[in-house]
């Protein structure tokens, strides 16, 4: 009989806080024995991490759940897990939808896998979607990158944007420790990683719940502290953090970010509308002149950083006008890159069970429009990069052209130049940036050339 490793397969949808949770599973599967594999066909067990931001993710799920859960009448040795946002929602409606399915498991339980899955294996059908308190992970990620990392600092989300499930499916805000994040991030550059990327919901929020005022009465735990405090975690090169929020982003913190060396020039700031009456729709908390000014602010102390953010088009009443502030607002700010996202109602949100909801055509329509305005601005952006020399952080070949790499300038612009991704892997190369285009950067490495004696 032969002794092959059981395999595991993990599809994720979503943000990076699901793939950071997903490296996590896929660590404590590895732990727990299991080998990855590819093809989710040849899996023994297969891993859904959802995402239920959008209703085209939620049904892309559904679709590759139907042909795992038929799978599975054939081998009922084979074990379906959702885990992630669309299981937190529909908690114990998923297993009346698909009853082939074993283990339905929210956000907050992906540290726990190991005992869920063993729950399952002797028998039990398990949904786990009940508020817990987070625990450390002392489990190493299967990280999908050897050179680029996420680190949680923050889960979960206290605003109640009229729009957006995550509160409900990812809970109350919960900090870790500056301790527990540095030790993580100290391990990571023990491993060779040479970028990492802090996340959070609400990153701005880190540090609110955490014991501890100053005489001022400042919390004595804010993210710009977190900054300061891992800034210098040794072999770590590059810091990025995402996502921050108007409401909380601080001249404090912009200081931080020019003061520290090692933080990239790049804010990920979601602005949602560009107008007023929308944005208190939205329960947003800032105007758009508040969002304006925290741009220029930025602007003033680092003139070059990239900025990008997340706008929606067609949010329930929005007006033709309405739309028009928000198209306004991006050609004056000019956005290095713009996620954009037509409405679309996600069940349990105020929003969703308003009237004045707009037709398909109208949304498709504007963000037809927005996205062509976003184009251009980018482009427009890229040109201040012709001709200069731009430091990369070398993580891949480039799959489209076998002689080239690629890897992200400090601005996060996605670059390809000439080289051998064997030697050049996890390098930093300074680049002389030749071709440009809205979203990336064609250049040539720069050798450094050893002085001659004379």
């Amino acid at each position: 009989m032969t002794t092959s490793k059981r395999r595991y397969h993990i599809t994720t949808f979503g943000c990076q806080m699901n793939k950071a949770d997903s490296e996590r599973m896929a660590g404590i599967l590895e732990d727990m024995g299991f080998e990855f594999c590819e093809d989710p066909n040849n899996a023994e067990v297969i891993l859904y991490n959802t995402c239920t931001i959008r209703d085209n993710a939620e049904q892309k799920v559904y679709s590759y759940l139907g042909r795992q859960a038929k799978r599975k009448h054939e081998q009922p040795d084979l074990t379906l897990v959702v885990a992630g946002c669309v299981a937190q929602q529909e908690g114990e409606a998923l297993l009346r939808r698909v009853p082939e399915l074993d283990l339905v498991m929210g956000p907050q339980h992906a540290n726990r896998l190991k005992d869920l899955l063993e729950s399952v294996f002797a028998g039990n059908q398990v949904v786990a979607t009940e508020a817990v308190h987070i625990m450390e992970d002392i489990t190493q990620a299967r990280r999908d990158s050897t050179v680029t990392a996420w680190v949680n600092v923050i889960y979960g989300c206290n605003e109640r944007c009229t729009y957006c499930v995550v509160p409900n499916v990812r809970g109350v805000e919960q900090s870790r420790t500056p301790e527990a994040v540095r030790a993580e991030m100290e391990e990571l550059g023990r491993q060779g990683y040479k970028e990492i990327t802090l996340l959070g919901q609400n990153i701005d929020a880190y540090g609110r719940d955490l014991p501890g005022v100053t005489p001022e009465g400042r919390h004595l735990h804010t993210f710009t502290d977190l900054l300061y405090y891992v800034h210098d975690v040794s072999g770590v090169e590059r810091i990025r953090f995402a996502t921050s929020h108007p409401r909380y982003f601080t001249e404090r913190l912009i200081k931080a970010c020019a003061e520290l060396p090692k933080v990239c020039e790049h804010f990920h700031i979601p602005f949602q509308s560009g107008d007023n009456q929308l944005l208190k729709a939205m329960a947003r908390g800032y105007t758009h002149e508040k969002y304006r000014r925290i741009i220029d602010t930025i602007r003033r102390y680092m003139p070059d950083a990239s900025i990008s953010a997340d706008a929606i088009v067609g949010f329930p009443g929005e007006t033709e006008e309405q739309f028009e502030n928000t198209l306004k607002l991006v050609d004056d700010i000019g956005f290095d890159q713009l996620n954009t996202a037509a409405y679309s109602p996600r069940p349990g949100t105020p929003a969703a069970l308003w009237e004045n909801q707009l037709s398909e055509e109208v949304k498709s329509d504007r963000l037809q429009r927005l996205n062509h305005l976003v184009n251009v601005k980018a482009a427009e952006r890229s040109q201040r990069y012709m001709g200069r020399i731009e430091e990369v952080l070398v993580e891949d070949q480039n799959l489209k052209d076998k002689t080239q790499v690629m890897g992200r300038t400090r601005g996060n612009r996605l670059t390809f130049f000439t080289g051998d991704i064997n030697q050049l892997k996890g390098q930093l190369v300074k680049v002389k940036i030749n071709e440009v285009r809205a979203f990336s950067l064609t250049g040539e490495p720069i050798e450094l050339r050893q002085a001659l004696p004379v």
